[in-house]
């Protein structure tokens, strides 16, 4: 089968920051209670998902030397689009001046991995350039007076460009989709509403279908943990991300974090996330990466992958 690797990786964030703070001027909350409790120090607020995704979009065609009229799909995750329809995927293909389909899906914070996943397939199956976005605006369904949850949110996008893999061993070994639908109740946005969540029970379903999906792919590709050279996990709460890690039995060391200065992003933590670890050196040619997400549904995703072309 024809694996599909990134060739390129794009990100946006919002133009506004928002502190811990900031926030502690109108809640009964403090910069170090929120830190304690998930991580996070601040978060970008601002920009439509248009706006967003376009921005890492370009960013990530120009890094793989594409042009938009390669295309042959456009993916796009997001749970927050800027209309009911059409899709934002429709808007960022004319952004682009891309000629190819292009649709949302909505996987919540597991968007972007399933979106990874169907790419890979549409490379499997003949295609061979595919755009996949991951963005969302969460503060526009933010309640700001909610300390549980104003705390936590932030704005984003994430793009990549995959094409065929070009050395046997690079690119997409396996993937996973899941969802236990029987937990949907525990993370919701009603239409006109703001986000509402069981905070400790998505914690304790988080670690668990993580580690339970992380599994799965590494057994599909025939590795352990001690193969796995990083590990970018969705930026919910840092302590949902070490919990996870520890099970796994791989050094917290490894996973790449941006939770600190995003929130938040929901489809575009994992691709805000890499674009840092790679940014940063943490990731080499070569190295076997895991991406793993949950969210609301309950939604899990997993995809492992060898860097590189």
């Amino acid at each position: 089968m024809t694996r599909a690797a990134i060739t390129g990786l794009g990100t946006a964030v919002g133009r506004r920051v928002v502190t811990n703070h900031d926030l502690a001027e109108t809640l009964d909350t403090s910069d170090q209670w929120i830190v304690e409790r998930t991580g996070i120090h601040q978060r970008r607020v601002g920009g439509s998902c248009l706006e967003l995704g376009a921005q890492a979009a370009r960013v990530a065609l120009k890094q793989a030397e594409t042009g938009a009229a390669d295309l042959d799909l456009i993916i796009c995750s997001t749970c927050t689009p800027d209309q009911v329809f059409p899709a934002v995927a429709n808007r960022i293909q004319d952004e682009l001046g891309a000629a190819c389909g292009a649709f949302d899906l909505n996987a919540a914070c597991s968007g972007f991995t399933y979106g990874l996943t169907l790419a890979q397939a549409q490379i499997a199956a003949g295609m061979e350039r595919v755009l996949v976005v991951g963005v969302d605006t969460l503060s526009r369904f933010t309640d700001w007076d909610d300390r549980s949850t104003a705390i936590l949110f932030g704005d984003g996008a994430g793009a990549v460009v995959l094409a065929p893999a070009i050395g046997a061993d690079r690119g997409m070994l396996s993937t996973y989709m899941g969802s236990e639908g029987r937990f949907a109740d525990l993370l919701t946005c009603d239409f006109g509403g703001c986000i509402k969540m069981d905070g400790k029970e998505v914690f304790r379903q988080a670690v668990r279908v993580m580690v339970s999906a992380s599994q799965r792919v590494l057994a599909d590709a025939g590795l352990s943990p001690s193969d796995v050279g990083a590990v970018i996990p969705h930026q919910a709460n840092m302590r949902i991300i070490e919990s996870a890690m520890k099970r796994l039995g791989i050094p917290f060391e490894k996973a790449a974090t941006v939770l600190e200065t995003t929130g938040n992003t929901s489809s575009a933590s994992i691709p805000l996330a890499m674009d840092n670890a790679v940014s940063k050196g943490a990731v080499h040619d070569g190295d076997v990466v895991l991406l793993v997400g949950f969210g609301a549904g309950m939604s899990v995703a997993a995809a492992l992958l060898r860097w590189g072309q």
